[in-house]
């Protein structure tokens, strides 16, 4: 016989209302309630009647994802991040890939609103907040979350790191290992793209390094024009003594260029990437990069996207920004370096608590 809401109230003593709105993470439930039930759910292998359930909420209990790349392990962590608040919660996940293309977002947005889904989580590929892609979410009423990518202009609901603090942060570390000519391989030109690219502008600029526009290079996101990037950067006359690079990804192609142009890394260029991929410790040379938890961005985008779905109003957008964490590996430790002094500012964006704007 299928398990109702009944026998898991009666079994915890507690009323049929407060298990499910504690099954579909209600705010007016308990954090230790809501755990409670849904151990017992599982242990009594609760499965809920999606037909019926649909019918009497007039909701699908579907969550669209649309990510840029599903190859990237950034985002799989992001996804997996979502689905442990998500799925407990009572929803499914319909994951997209955009290809890092606006107009196949926008088919794939409109498709995901046709399907009715109860909310969004978008990493965005659109430059700004007037594209027509938020015109149609507004239209539709569309309860929705950007996550890692906040468009200029955007008044929406959003999850991510502050992109110019890891570009500050990387950067602050070549130049803490004795770097003084550094690169950045430069990635598109979306919000963490220019935001990563500005942190680095920034921090050259705070140690009176020079930005020269010679090693600043356009690299996208991927190994291939990583790789290809550093290539230019090696026929300089006078190539960097360290490199940022907008992703691990990235990373790997320029650490590849370097070690097969006869260099060493880091000894004679030093490389920094972002994200903390997971076979970042496993490169020929283990890869330092800037650790945004992408994890935990699932996890807190899917308690917004929650939070929003349950409300009966609308909800004044909010900003969650998780602080970025420097993981020093082999790729850019110099251990006779002679540091510069580490600013304040950037050192703190590593230890604070993820903060709400």
């Amino acid at each position: 016989m299928a398990v109702r809401l009944k026998d898991i109230a009666q079994d915890l003593g507690v009323s049929v209302m407060t298990v499910s709105k504690a099954l579909r993470n209600h705010s007016d439930i308990s954090e230790a309630t809501r755990r409670r039930v849904l151990q017992r759910a599982r242990q009594l292998g609760y499965q809920p009647n999606w037909i019926a359930r649909s019918l009497v909420s007039r909701r699908t209990y579907m969550v669209g994802l649309v990510i840029p790349d599903l190859m990237h392990s950034f985002f799989a962590e992001v996804a997996k991040g979502a689905a442990a608040r998500l799925e407990p919660a009572g929803y499914h996940i319909l994951i997209l890939n955009s290809e890092e293309d606006p107009r196949t977002e926008e088919r794939q947005i409109a498709a995901l609103l046709a399907r009715n889904v109860d909310g969004l989580m978008i990493a965005t590929t659109q430059r700004n907040g007037a594209a027509p892609l938020f015109r149609t979410l507004k239209a539709h009423k569309a309860r929705y979350v950007l996550i890692d990518r906040l468009p200029a202009g955007s008044e929406a609901h959003y999850v991510g790191c502050e992109d110019e603090r890891i570009g500050e942060l990387a950067t602050e570390h070549l130049i803490e290992q004795g770097c003084r000519r550094i690169a950045h391989l430069r990635g598109p030109d979306i919000p963490t793209g220019l935001g990563r690219y500005r942190g680095y502008r920034r921090a050259l600029a705070r140690h009176r390094l020079p930005a020269s526009p010679r090693y600043v290079v356009r690299a996208q996101h991927n190994d291939a024009a990583g790789y290809e990037a550093m290539q230019r950067l090696l026929r300089l006359a006078t190539p960097p003594d360290g490199v940022f690079c907008y992703n691990d990804p990235v990373a790997a192609g320029a650490i590849r260029a370097i070690l097969e142009a006869g260099l060493r890394v880091p000894d004679d260029i030093a490389v920094i990437g972002c994200g903390n991929v997971h076979y970042s410790d496993l490169l020929r040379v283990p890869l330092s990069t800037v650790d945004q938890n992408s994890f935990l961005i699932g996890q807190r985008a899917a308690e917004l996207l929650l939070e929003i779905m349950a409300s009966k109003r609308v909800l004044k957008p909010r900003q969650i920004i998780i602080p970025p964490r420097l993981v020093v590996r082999q790729s850019s430790l110099r251990v006779t370096a002679s540091p510069a002094r580490p600013d304040p500012r950037v050192a703190a964006a590593a230890g604070s608590s993820p903060r709400v704007v």
